[in-house]
Order: C-alpha cells, then structure tokens, then sequence
C-alpha cells in the first residue's frame, strides 16, 4: 500500500483519529499492579506496558489530569487492543468500558479477581494478552485521510542548530499538516517567555491572545514565588554549554517549532484541541511530562528536536528525532531519524529538506519505525501538580 500527499496506510478508528499504530498496551490503572503489568508485557513480545502509580488520595486537578490521562490511554488512536489491570474494580470496569466503546479490543482483571493474587494475576494476564496480541495482529492497514494526522512538535537539549534550522523545519512540518487541515501542537510554557508577544500575536482571536500571555505569566510568577531563579535553569546547563546564552535565544527557538498558521487555542495538560490548526499547550517544559500531555491530547506523531542529543521518546506515539548539528548527526546516526545538517552548513535550502522530513513523517506514519522503536524505548509520565492526601 502506497503514501500519497493526501493518504497514508494507517488503522481507522470508531469516532476518532486513525492510528498510525495498532499497538497492544497493558495498563496498569493502580500502583498496586504496576509491578505485575511489567511481567505480563515482559511475557507477550510487541506488548507495550503503562504504570500509572497512584490511584486513591489524589486530589483536584492531579485527580483530574490522571483520569483523563487513564481514559486516553485506553482510547488513544495508535492503541489497537488494552489489557486493564488494576486494585480498584470500578475504575477498571470504567476504562474497559471507554475502550470497548472506543471499538479497541479489550480484556480487564483485577486483583480482587484473582483473590488478591498478583502471581494469578500475572497468569491471566499473560493468557489475555496473548489472546489480543494474536487477533491484533490479523488487523490490516487501510487508507485513511493525511488530514487526520496529529503532529506533537518537541525540542530538548537545544543549542543554536535548533532555533536556526531544526525547530524552523518542526514549524515547516506545522504549517503543511494545518494546511492539509491536520492539528500540530507545541508546549513547554516557560520557554515562550522573552517572545511570548511574538506567540500571542499569531493567536487567532484576542481571547486566544491574551491566554498565551497569561500562561506565561503564570508560569513565571510560579517559579518567582518558589525563589526560583530561571537564569541557569532555562537555558540549563547543557544548553548554557552548547552556546545558549539567555532565555529570550531559548524561547525563540522553541516557538519557531509552531510555524506561521494562526494559533487556535490554548490547551491544558492533555486537553485534546476541539478543531484543525495550530495550537500550543500550557504544560511542563520536561520532555517526559510534555510528550505525554500531547499523547494524552491524542496526538499520533511527534517529531523531537535536539541539538547535543536526546534519546528521549514516547512511548505510544513513534517519535521522529531530528538534528541539524553536523558533530550529533555523525556520532547519533543510530538515535537520529532526520540529518538537516546540510542545512546548517548552507549544502541545502530549508525548504527541501522541509521536503525530506515530510516524506519522512508519511513513511512512520504508514509503518516505518522510528531508532526508539526498534530499541524499544519510550515512555508515558503524567504531570503532578500538587500533594497526595
């Protein structure tokens, strides 16, 4: 099966997005069965595992942002099959029920179903893994529409190969995907401070305007209040050290990964966009949370700058790791997945190898893996925002 400009093999979905992916994920929903999710999937090659570790005492927005997190998980669209465990029989009954209706393949267990038994646990769950393992994998690929795609765009370990080429070529990728009538998103708030005017002029009304500036405020005023001091943390060290100098260079590299399209809102954590375009998300800075804020929000795709090196990856999303430093795209041939260096060295106009990442993007899309797929890499890690009761 063939990619075109407006098509690529992908796994249509009941209601949603398709999947560029038809994974079998095994969640565990509780802390208590985190252990016991890890020797399931250990157990079942292709399986793909998700702790969450908390589950009572979380409270107002943490309590919020982890539901919503769990029920993505279950229902995200590069997610064919789910095996649900957990120690709390309601909680699973419900995600089950989300993903059942979602049209996913769906076993659940218990640990009071199994007498509290994490070894007969481990059992079970072995034999239900196994038994959607074989019937995802008799799921063929089938044309779906480019302009489904969802493309989360990340930057981490920056340096000035970045904001020069790399993060401009994300913006590129923003731009054609919006076009097609797609949806990209950016976050890291706090590296939109020093051109967060330049971000909210773009915003597609005055209401989307003003909640970009306040998203930075906020952030800034928090970090204040905890007598954090930015200077040294954003840019860190490894940016300080790459030629980074202050937070204002940082942010305009970040933002240039949004492209030129209007900004049509903005997200919180994990909010998925109610229409195509452009949006940012008011979320933690850190890869690990930020990647997962945009999965949660239902994105296929990321596509993940760096300028040292990150080998940093999601874990239900193929993340495509992209660089234009000449020195990181020798000495990471096998972690990169998109070499601009000739970019950087003026060999080759941004504009065609904003070409060569596209063709890139489609090809993962259709089934392509990415460097963090073949080692196996990736992870989900939902923000916290507050103490436990």
């Amino acid at each position: 099966m063939t990619t075109s400009p407006e098509q690529f093999p992908g796994y249509p979905r009941v209601g949603g997005r398709p999947g560029v992916r038809n994974h079998l994920l095994v969640l565990s929903a509780t802390g208590l069965t985190g252990p016991t999710a890890r020797r399931i999937a250990a157990q079942v090659p292709g399986a793909l595992v998700i702790c969450v570790p908390w589950d009572t005492g979380l409270l107002g927005e943490d309590r919020a942002v982890n539901r919503r997190a769990l029920g993505r998980f279950v229902t995200h669209p590069n997610v064919g099959g789910v095996l649900i465990i957990g120690g709390n029989p309601p909680l699973v009954d419900e995600l089950a029920e989300q993903s059942t209706a979602s049209g996913r393949l769906v076993e659940a267990l218990t640990l009071d179903s199994c007498g509290h038994d994490a070894f007969t646990l481990t059992a079970n769950g072995v034999r239900a893994a196994a038994r959607l393992r074989h019937a995802l994998s008799r799921v063929a690929r089938a044309p779906v529409p480019t302009r489904d795609l969802f493309l989360g765009l990340e930057c981490g370990r920056s340096d000035p190969s970045s904001g020069l080429v790399s993060n401009p070529l994300l913006g590129l990728m923003a731009d054609r995907v919006a076009d097609l009538g797609g949806t990209a998103v950016i976050g890291e708030t706090t590296e939109w401070l020093g051109a967060e005017h330049l971000l909210s002029a773009r915003g597609a009304t005055p209401e989307v305007q003003q909640a970009i500036r306040e998203a930075v405020l906020r952030r800034e005023r928090r970090a204040v209040e905890a007598g954090m001091d930015l200077l040294g943390n954003n840019p860190g060290p490894t940016n300080i050290a790459a030629g980074l100098s202050t937070i204002e260079e940082k942010s305009l590299g970040n933002i240039a990964k949004s492209g030129h399209r209007p900004i049509q809102s903005v997200l919180g954590y994990g909010e998925e966009p109610t229409q195509q375009g452009v949006h940012v998300m008011d979320a933690a800075a850190y890869a690990p949370e930020s990647l997962t804020g945009f999965t949660v929000a239902g994105a296929q795709l990321i596509c993940f700058t760096t300028g040292v090196g990150n080998s940093y990856v999601n874990l239900l999303c193929p993340t495509i790791k992209v660089s234009a430093n000449p020195e990181s795209a020798e000495r990471l041939k096998e972690q990169l997945d998109f070499d601009a260096h000739a970019v950087f060295h003026g060999r080759e106009a941004l504009e065609a190898a904003a070409d060569r990442l596209w063709a890139t993007l489609l090809e993962v899309a259709g089934g392509a893996l990415t460097w963090g797929e073949v080692y196996a890499e990736g992870d989900e890690v939902v923000s916290r925002y507050g103490a436990a009761l």
